[in-house]
């Protein structure tokens, strides 16, 4: 098997665990009596962001093997995420094991990058053929939690009110750590060389980098970061309570539209450029929870279904064309600095707050019930709606700042 076959169903696994448990939490934890704490996953994901950086490049790249750190790492939150549902009767200590997993699976996205990036020799070519996989996986996890336990699940209960996601993402944790192991050898990458607090936060990029575009282009991404949270957490829980039968499945054609625009990004890049990319990607965001809004009162499935499609939009005109700004204005020295200043930055700090500003939001509305009527649905979304229009004008009104994407390649 060649190396990229390897390193694809290396992607391939990685993805389908997070895309198994991550999506229906939501709808677990309601169905366990916890629906006023479902905002907590992910809050305790983003502090997983915040802390891997430091595991990454104060450990992980400077002593270890980088599969023999993937490998036991999966092995460690497979057998974590297994005996989470056992704890479900004391919603602290479940939360607490979720926090346990984030922390050993969040640093896996950055080791599964580089024993891809260390192990290819056309990194712009190749990447994103490996990577693509990744994507993929996460759609046939939720193809799998919808349509294959629902044969191990009680009858006429949907899988994803079950504990069958956790354990699935448990199995697929531990094949792929044991899997892990039989991955070509990729040395620390940092071993021997100096490393500071100050170079994991990415201060010096930030100082290199420090401009007023580059300043309003880092506020609008954190400020955005805050009410996309709301999708994240509770879109799955929106759609279940809306009446669609098949929550994973309907989630994962946000994937789907990832993978086409994702595609189409450098026709889009030469036409927009990046000013305009980014506004759209926000404009996206505006438009899907305003579909949720007016889809809720009558659960409109098609408002719906389009809401999640515009995933393509959403993420790849705003994460990855953020990603491929910090890229283009950054210099070869700061250039991993300057990407995880931007992680830190958005899935960090940004969703943590978000999560946060979104479960309190929910709770109001939620007000002592078990779940949100059909028009308290629809005023929910309407905030996130209007906070991110507001974010969009202005970035729109302030960045002001000219990049070449002519060779851009995603």
């Amino acid at each position: 098997m060649t190396i990229s076959a390897r390193l694809s169903i290396m992607m391939f696994l990685q993805f389908f665990i997070w895309g198994a448990w991550y999506v229906t939490v939501g709808n677990y934890m309601t169905a366990m009596g916890m629906a006023d704490l479902t905002h907590w996953p992910y809050t305790v994901n983003p502090v997983a962001a915040i802390v891997s950086p430091f595991f990454l490049g104060l450990i992980a790249d400077r002593y270890f093997a980088t599969e023999k750190v993937l490998g036991v790492l999966h092995i460690l939150g497979g057998i974590i995420m297994f005996a989470t549902p056992m704890t479900t009767g004391n919603s602290t200590v479940f939360i607490v094991m979720l926090l346990a997993y984030n922390l050993c699976y969040m640093p896996t996205l950055g080791l599964t990058n580089t024993l891809a990036f260390h192990n290819i020799t056309d990194q712009e070519k190749q990447f994103p053929l490996i990577r693509v996989f990744g994507t993929i996986g996460w759609i046939v996890a939720g193809l799998f939690i919808s349509f294959g336990l629902v044969y191990l699940a009680p009858e006429g209960v949907k899988p994803d009110v079950t504990a069958l996601p956790l354990y699935t993402t448990a199995v697929a944790s531990i094949l792929l750590g044991m899997y892990s192991f039989s991955l070509p050898h990729t040395p620390p990458q940092g071993a021997g060389q100096p490393v500071s607090i100050r170079t994991i936060l990415g201060v010096d990029a930030f100082h290199t980098l420090k401009s007023k575009p580059f300043f309003v282009f880092l506020a609008s991404s954190f400020l955005l970061s805050i009410p996309l949270a709301a999708y994240y957490n509770f879109a799955p829980i929106f759609v279940n309570a809306s009446g669609v039968e098949n929550v994973a499945a309907t989630m994962s054609l946000g994937q789907a539209s990832e993978v086409l625009f994702m595609l189409l990004m450098p026709l889009f890049f030469r036409r927009l450029g990046v000013k305009w990319m980014l506004i759209v990607g926000m404009a996206a965001w505006v438009v899907r929870y305003g579909l949720f809004a007016w889809a809720a009162p009558d659960g409109i499935f098609w408002m719906i279904a389009l809401g999640i499609l515009l995933h393509g939009i959403c993420y790849d005109f705003f994460f990855v064309t953020g990603q491929i700004y910090v890229d283009k204005k950054s210099t070869p020295a700061i250039r991993g600095q300057a990407q995880g200043m931007l992680v830190l930055v958005t899935y960090g700090l940004g969703m943590f707050i978000g999560a946060q500003v979104a479960g309190n939001i929910f709770n109001s509305y939620l007000d002592g019930a078990t779940a949100l009527g059909p028009e308290a649905w629809a005023s929910f979304w309407w905030i996130p709606a209007g906070i991110a229009a507001a974010i969009m004008l202005f970035f729109a009104l302030f960045f002001n700042d000219k990049v070449d994407t002519s060779e851009v390649s995603v």
